[in-house]
């Protein structure tokens, strides 16, 4: 592969951004901290990326260590991308980069597309502890693994098992946790989100 390309700068940030510094890598990580992702997957839900820079990315991720490719025993026998362990320490720094742009999010732009799990990082924000979390909007599942030291934060679809909390809302009540204008436990408060489940999170939030 051709070498990396670099600012060629004695600085912490400068060597960060040589890394993750491209257009997609970082949302690349958002999408691969669910956990192993087959390429089509990964391009299904970059809208916008093309074939050839989503393959150049994940390339270019492999090499500087963020992400691994394996294959899949049969009878799934696919190739799926996952992130290594200096990958996922990057979730800290899109939480960050998150909550930092939430005053740029603003109201959803008639060619903004949305994926459900998109909310996964800012719900993650407004929850503290330990446990398993299913959240139910209009555009689907998807669940938390709050705390989670290693391994998937989030997955699409339902919680595998049984979940400490279910959480269910609209997209409206969700993008204003995304925004920042309400917390979570707002929400609660206000009736704008049903929190089930016999859980610690779910007893947490319907007392909050």
């Amino acid at each position: 592969m051709p070498p990396r390309r670099s600012y060629d700068q004695y600085c912490s940030a400068a060597r960060a951004l040589d890394l993750v510094g491209d257009r997609w890598t970082l949302l690349i990580v958002r999408e691969l901290l669910a956990g192993p992702r087959r390429y089509t997957d990964l391009h299904a839900d970059l809208p916008g990326v093309s074939t050839d820079v989503l393959a150049s990315r994940l390339k270019d991720m492999e090499r500087d260590g963020l992400a691994t490719r394996r294959r899949l025993p049969p009878p799934g026998a696919a190739s799926v991308y996952e992130l290594t362990e200096r990958g996922r320490q990057l979730l800290p720094v899109l939480q960050a980069l998150g909550e930092w742009g939430q005053a740029e999010l603003g109201e959803r732009r008639p060619t903004d597309a949305v994926r459900a799990h998109w909310f996964a990082l800012p719900l993650l924000r407004s929850l503290e502890g330990e446990g398993l979390v299913e959240v139910g909007l209009e555009e689907g599942d998807f669940h938390l693994r709050v705390g989670a030291g290693d391994g998937p934060v989030y997955g699409d679809g339902p919680a595998p098992g049984t979940a400490d909390a279910r959480l269910v809302m609209d997209a409206g009540t969700c993008a204003a946790v995304a925004r920042g204008e309400s917390t979570l436990r707002q929400a609660v408060r206000a009736g704008l989100v049903t929190v089930t489940g016999d859980g610690t999170l779910a007893k947490e939030l319907r007392e909050a």
